[in-house]
Order: C-alpha cells, then sequence, then structure tokens
C-alpha cells in the first residue's frame, strides 16, 4: 500500500506522529571500528564521513478536530493486541494537520486512514519483537530524548510540555511515544545493521553516478508543480476530462506562458495558489519517486507530463537542480571520552549518574579526565586517557556526534546514551582540514552503506510485518 504519489508529504506527516523525539537520537548508527575504540565506525579505516541522517524534531501537530469523540471499537488485531478506532483517528488527524502545515496535497482521506494504520501496525509488531527480544530503554535514555526534543525546538523542557499540553498531548503520553521509538531504532540497530555491506565496486560506482550527476542521494531539486486531482472512485468520463485539463496546462507551459500563473489557474495543490507552484529546493530523496523519476536528466527548465498517479495528474518544471559533490575540507574534532557500558548490573541511569560525579569532580579541579578514563573507561581507548584522536565529521554514532557538535574545545558534554552505554565526552580541539583520496572515498562508503542501510530496514520491516498475524475487524472511521 505504497502510495507514492503523496509521498512528499506523507512520508513526514507519518513521521512527526509521534514526535520525532526519539530521531534525536539517531536512527542508524555506525558500528565499532577495528581499533575497538567504541563509537567509530565499522570500516577498518575508521573514517566514514556521512553520519546517519538525524531529521530536524518537530513536534506533533495539534489535532484540529472539534466534533465529539466518537465510541470506540477495533478496527485491526496485530499478534493479539488490538489497534483502535480512537487510535487510528488521532494518528490521522495529526497527519492531515502535519500535510497542511507544509503545504502539501492532500490525499483522499480513505487513503490516508489506511496508511496511518499501517503504520500503526507496523509500528506494533515492531514493538512486540523488540520487547519479546528483553530490548528495554531506560528512564534516562528517554529524558536524553525528551532534552533533545527541546533543544531542537529552542525550548526549555518545561516549555516543550506547556506546548504539548496546548496540543492535547500529556507528557505521560509524549514520553511512552518517545520510549516506543528508541525501542523500534534499537531494535533496527540490532537486526539490520548486520545485514549492510559496502563493497569496492559499489563504491566506484556511486562515484561514476556522482561524477555523470545522476545519483539522486547526492541531488537536490526544485520541481514546479501542477496537480490536476482525479477523485477516487472517478468515472472513465471523469479522468478523461482531468486529463485533458492537465494536457492543456501542460501545453501552455511548454508555449511559454509562465508557469506561476498557470499554476494558479489549474493546480489544485495548495503550493499552486500560495507558491506558484514551486515546491521548493530539497533532497530528491523528499519527492515521491514518480517525480524523480520523470524528470532525471533532463535539463533546467524541461516540462514533463502530464504523468498519472493514483492521485491524478502530474505536470512537473525542473526549476532547480544541485548535485552535492564530496567535499575537499572538512571540521575536525579532537576528543575523549569516558565510556561506561550498561547492562544488568549496571543501568543507563546508574552509569550517567556516576558519570556526572566524574563531570563535576573535572570541572571543580578535584580529578583530571584523562586519569578518570584510565581508571573507569570500558573502551579501547582507556590507555590513552580516552583521547579518540582526530576525527571526521561521521565518524562517531549519531547521539555522540551530535553532543560533539554543540561543545566548545575544552567543554565537557553531559552524559550522553548510546548503543554502547553512557559517554562523557570532552572535545579538546576543533580545526578545518583537508580530506586526502583515501578519506574522500571512505566518505562515499558511508553514502553507499547509508543508501543500502534505507533498502535493508525496508526489506527487514516487510519480512516481519509478514510473519505477524493480522486481522481487520472493521474499516477506521
Amino acid at each position: 500500500m505504497n502510495h507514492r504519489v503523496f509521498a512528499l508529504a506523507l512520508t513526514a506527516a507519518l513521521a512527526s506522529l509521534v514526535a520525532q523525539g526519539a530521531a534525536a537520537q539517531g536512527l542508524r548508527p555506525s558500528g565499532t571500528s577495528s581499533s575497538g575504540k567504541t563509537g567509530l565506525s565499522s570500516s577498518p579505516s575508521s573514517l566514514n564521513a556521512r553520519p546517519a541522517a538525524v531529521p530536524s524534531i518537530t513536534l506533533p501537530a495539534p489535532s484540529t478536530s472539534t466534533a465529539p469523540r466518537s465510541a470506540d471499537f477495533i478496527v485491526a488485531v496485530v499478534n493479539s493486541e488490538p489497534v483502535t478506532n480512537y487510535e487510528v483517528r488521532s494518528r490521522l488527524a495529526r497527519a492531515e494537520a502535519q500535510i497542511a502545515k507544509q503545504g502539501g496535497a492532500m490525499p483522499p482521506r480513505d487513503a490516508l486512514a489506511r496508511e496511518v494504520l499501517e503504520r500503526i501496525i507496523l509500528e506494533k509488531v515492531q514493538l512486540q519483537q523488540a520487547r519479546e527480544s528483553g530490548i528495554k530503554v531506560d528512564d534516562y535514555a528517554v529524558s536524553q530524548a525528551e532534552q533533545g526534543v527541546a533543544r531542537q525546538n529552542d525550548m526549555t523542557v518545561d516549555e516543550l510540555y506547556a506546548r504539548l499540553a496546548r496540543d492535547g498531548m500529556s507528557k505521560d503520553r509524549f514520553r511512552e511515544e518517545l520510549r516506543n521509538q528508541l525501542l523500534q531504532q534499537r531494535l533496527r540497530e540490532r537486526e539490520v545493521e548486520a545485514r549492510v555491506k559496502v563493497s569496492d565496486l559499489d563504491v566506484d560506482q556511486f562515484l561514476r553516478e556522482e561524477q555523470k550527476g545522476t545519483d539522486v542521494a547526492a541531488m537536490e531539486i526544485n520541481l514546479g508543480h501542477v496537480l490536476v486531482l482525479v477523485p477516487e472512485n472517478a468515472t472513465p468520463t471523469q479522468v478523461a476530462e482531468r486529463q485533458a485539463r492537465a494536457q492543456r496546462a501542460a501545453d501552455k507551459v511548454r508555449s511559454g506562458e509562465d508557469f506561476a500563473a498557470v499554476a494558479r489557474e489549474f493546480s489544485d495543490a495548495p503550493e499552486g495558489q500560495r507558491a506558484g507552484g514551486l515546491l521548493g529546493l530539497r533532497p530528491a530523496d523528499r519527492y515521491p519517486e514518480l517525480f524523480v523519476n520523470s524528470t532525471l536528466g533532463l535539463p533546467v527548465g524541461s516540462i514533463v507530463g502530464p504523468v498519472r498517479s493514483p492521485a491524478g495528474f502530474h505536470v512537473l518544471k525542473v526549476v532547480e537542480r544541485v548535485t552535492a559533490g564530496m567535499p575537499t575540507t572538512v571540521v575536525q574534532n579532537h576528543a575523549r571520552h569516558i565510556l561506561l557500558r550498561t547492562g544488568p548490573q549496571l543501568s543507563e541511569a546508574a552509569a550517567a549518574a556516576r558519570l556526572a560525579d566524574y563531570r563535576r569532580r573535572v570541572l571543580a579541579g578535584q580529578a583530571d579526565f584523562a586519569a578518570l578514563a584510565r581508571e573507569h573507561s570500558q573502551d579501547g581507548s582507556s590507555k590513552e586517557g580516552g583521547d579518540l584522536g582526530w576525527a571526521n565529521p561521521g565518524r562517531y554514532v549519531p547521539e555522540f556526534e551530535q553532543a560533539l557538535d554543540t561543545l566548545k574545545p575544552g567543554d565537557i558534554s553531559e552524559p550522553v546514551v548510546s548503543r554502547f552505554g553512557v559517554h562523557l565526552i570532552q572535545l579538546l580541539e576543533r580545526r578545518e582540514a583537508k580530506l586526502t583520496q583515501r578519506e574522500q572515498r571512505d566518505m562515499a562508503r558511508n553514502v553507499v552503506r547509508e543508501k543500502k542501510l534505507d533498502e535493508a530496514y525496508a526489506t527487514w520491516a516487510q519480512e516481519l510485518r509478514g510473519r505477524a498475524y493480522v486481522e481487520y475487524r472493521e474499516p477506521p472511521q
């Protein structure tokens, strides 16, 4: 049920349904290097430079519905766990509000409700698998994610919860959704990471595509868009009428008429009236596949369409295209850390409390960071006083890197939870450095790995969903 036509708006909306709070942790951290320094990439060179994507965090969109809550009922059962109509309706309202906020074309409500239901089913399957596998999330990790949401929205935690309360979301509910996102993240890390291997041939192919300017992962595009909607149960006559309307729009822009004027006249999409049909410069993977595939390789100024999707007919104009090449210089960090591994004998909260005490003692001049690292750190860097050396961007797991980026030289972070345990991080120095050819190739390897991780996750999620018992009861209303 992949309605790719409205993926541009729907992907972001569904990702925001649970506030994306756990995304601050990073969805796909790298592995551990052969050097034994936990937090480095899995490449033997330890120089993979592209960090896992850490999307900017948005607060959940408030529900705009003022209708009284109707009687609830079960719409599906997932391995004996029910999904209620109210649960779907609540998520649906938030998805619709998010799509409207982003200015995307609103898909048919029934189709969007089915997408929301399928997302809930997939979440429940993953959460069930995580719990069966013994994966747990400590309260400290939830609090760290909570602080990340507040920080990325330029709020204090108290301001965050005041905003959430106005939007009808309680603190307990928000924290539970953060916990669920963290559970899913940790399950993905464990189940998907080992599936991904990147060969030298993969890297060579990526570099060739980049040189030709056809690599979608490294591309940003700005498209003009005219959408002529087709009703979900349209008759052949209605479809023909809508196609003819889209063809008139395409003919006008091909004959030289202003695209913005044509969009305002013909387009059923919100951006047609608001922005002259322009969707804005954004990474190609934030566009529906239909849009990308239809315009790939065409020069700026090209007109495409009408092309058909489940939503209707589209006319597209290639307004701008930017292909990001591999950088030649980067900002490097020189850091050291203390790692405490967590488990049955040491919870994340207890580890964080111990590291917070180390931090207090160092800042008070009562202890030396390097000495504490040599004595207490459970990482291969302990013998060097926790020193990790100079590192390019992306060398560390996302949550480690995110904390590091907020520090100034000499600063010591608060305790940071990662897949490896809890860290105390000190930034020693920062500099701009030119990359060697080997380092640039390692950056390309990491880009390829991220793409393969996306594909591996999609395959794994489909397999997990396929093994689940799902019984549909009533259509969501």
